[in-house]
């Protein structure tokens, strides 16, 4: 019941965004301006969210989402300066990516090679939902 509960929000916002936001995103509509942009960010953080809560759990971690959402959110900065700094290229990347297993490590108080696995899997699982969401139809 517990994850029911946790997993509740981002659920509806990941729906509010499949149904309203990203159909207006992709037409060029009213999702591009500031305030579409910020709820493809917040949705984009629940989904982030979602998928290091339940990657972690399978690998036997006992953090609850809220460790998941900080995880995610330092991903995001990392990331984000990673790319400001270095471009849009391997380079950033690879330095974003190691930066983020350091606050992986880190945050979850777990092995390097742990933190690679589950680092592997959150990026094959954003990979996908990345794929599916933005060509999901809108209201059926």
């Amino acid at each position: 019941m517990y994850i029911f509960r946790a997993l509740l929000l981002p659920a509806v916002l990941i729906i509010f965004a499949s149904v309203f936001v990203v159909p207006a995103y992709a037409q060029g509509g009213s999702g591009t301006n500031a305030l579409g942009s910020v709820v493809i960010f917040l949705v984009s953080l629940a989904i982030s969210t979602i998928v290091i809560y339940v990657v972690t759990k399978l690998f036997g971690e006992k953090e609850g989402i809220g460790r998941a959402l900080l995880t995610a959110i330092i991903g995001t900065v990392v990331y984000s300066i990673a790319y400001f700094l270095l471009g849009t290229g391997w380079l950033a990347a690879i330095l974003g990516g190691i930066v983020w297993l350091l606050a992986l490590r880190w945050l979850y108080d777990i092995s390097w090679l742990k933190a690679l696995g589950i680092a592997v899997i959150v990026w094959i699982a954003a990979t996908v939902v990345g794929f599916i969401l933005p060509t999901a139809p809108g209201p059926l």
